[in-house]
């Protein structure tokens, strides 16, 4: 491509648009182009379910633990005075520590997710940031070019 073709394009691309990149853009008017029922997550509403996931998890454990403790002792004093209620009592309080390890699993999952994904945006922001600024020095370069 020979540089004033080059010239030309850039003229005929500034003379259609802006000459500005713009990402991830919502028409000022509600009514443009958004249709009724789109997902919308900014980082606070994020933020809220994170925490939501990470106090459950602190909470949960605590109090599972507490029934845990409470009914593994009442299974064991069952069984002892031999009241078979005690070995049901037993394995509902195995099922239960099961299932309290796949809830607080859960909980965990999805802070620990929601709080890589906010440190991938800010990484891929930053990125992005650095990669438009050098297209607008390259671009700075092609005009300082012209003029000489």
């Amino acid at each position: 491509m020979a540089w004033d073709e080059w010239e030309q394009l850039k003229a005929q691309a500034a003379s259609r648009h802006s000459t500005r990149m713009q990402l991830n853009h919502i028409p000022n008017d509600p009514g443009e182009g958004v249709g009724q029922g789109d997902l919308v997550a900014g980082h606070k509403d994020l933020e809220v379910v994170g925490k939501a996931a990470h106090d459950l998890f602190n909470h949960f454990t605590d109090y599972s633990g507490h029934a845990r403790v409470a009914s593994e002792a009442a299974a064991g004093g069952l069984k002892g005075e031999g009241f078979a209620l005690g070995g049901a009592l037993e394995h509902v309080t195995q099922r239960w520590s099961e299932q309290t390890k796949t809830l607080l699993d859960a909980c965990a999952h999805i802070s620990n997710h929601l709080r890589f994904t906010q440190n991938q945006h800010a990484a891929d922001e930053s990125y992005i940031a650095g990669a438009v600024s050098s297209i607008a020095t390259l671009d700075k370069g092609f005009d300082d070019r012209k003029d000489h």
